[in-house]
């Protein structure tokens, strides 16, 4: 994804939801709107449900999951 720069919509801080991913400027973690979408809601009903995000944070939270992956910091579990 060109020009997104997650770390303008993602953080990471140790005391907020536990030090887990978090939207900036919430508790939504990245983690429950990646659950969202593999349970098949669409981004207006994330949006609905969480009205401070907006597509783009649906986007970033994509785009970090993929980075994750990339960098090798995902460990599938046995």
């Amino acid at each position: 994804m060109e020009n997104l720069q997650v770390q303008e919509y993602i953080a990471v801080d140790k005391d907020i939801c536990h030090g887990k991913p978090c939207f900036k400027g919430t508790r939504v973690m990245v983690a429950s709107v990646l659950e969202l979408l593999e349970a098949g809601q669409t981004t207006h009903e994330i949006i609905q449900g969480y009205p401070a995000l907006t597509p783009t944070h649906i986007k970033a939270a994509l785009h970090f999951a993929a980075q994750a992956i990339d960098s090798g910091k995902f460990v599938p579990s046995a």
